[in-house]
């Protein structure tokens, strides 16, 4: 069965992750498969569990989702927005200042990278 589209993204990993299938989309990503989630939409979502080392999730949009234990620590986040997502014990890249993943969680700006 074809998933709907959601917003502009027809990547079939990404509609894996809005379906909250988690380990199915681990298991797609491990064996190889390619995904582009740059500027997704992972709103309320709970994304627990995913495998996030190397995916590029620049300029997504994770308003209260819940990421927490989630290792981002090898994840593009540049331009992403956390406002009111659950983040505890989540690992972030070093590029990110506290200051600017505080700022997002609260007020949802989206996050940039120190130089």
């Amino acid at each position: 069965m074809a998933l709907k589209p959601i917003g502009k993204n027809p990547d079939p990993l990404y509609h894996l992750l809005r379906e909250e299938e988690i380990d199915e989309f681990n298991a797609r990503k491990r064996k190889g498969e390619k995904t582009n989630l740059t500027d997704s939409d992972f709103r309320g979502l709970d994304l627990r569990g995913l495998d996030a080392k190397g995916l590029d999730l620049s300029g997504c949009y994770f308003r209260q989702a819940d990421l927490q234990g989630i290792d981002f620590s090898e994840t593009r986040l540049e331009g992403a927005s956390l406002n009111g997502a659950k983040v505890s014990g989540a690992y972030f890249p070093k590029e990110l200042s506290a200051e600017e993943i505080a700022l997002s969680l609260t007020h949802g700006t989206r996050m940039r990278y120190r130089s």
